[in-house]
């Protein structure tokens, strides 16, 4: 298992930003770990709380990050959004 995915688990329902290896930001909550992927729930702010929901739980799509993938991954404040 990857560094990332024992931090992600542990962190189940904060806020993060994620930054991928090619770049592109991702900020979002965590939802759901797998052993290859962490599942983000967008912020509301992301999409100003339009969407089809993240399994039925909160605005917004939600995707998955490879753990392989992962540059770096910071925790964020609650009140940051």
């Amino acid at each position: 298992m990857s560094r990332y995915y024992n931090m992600c688990n542990k962190n189940i329902g904060r806020p993060v930003c994620i930054r991928t290896k090619d770049g592109h930001e991702h900020r979002g909550i965590i939802r759901r770990v797998s052993t290859s992927h962490v599942f983000l729930e967008p912020m509301p702010s992301n999409l100003g709380g339009y969407g089809y929901g993240f399994w039925g739980v909160g605005p917004g799509f939600g995707w998955g990050v490879a753990f392989g993938a992962i540059a770096t991954l910071a925790f964020l404040p609650f009140f940051f959004w």
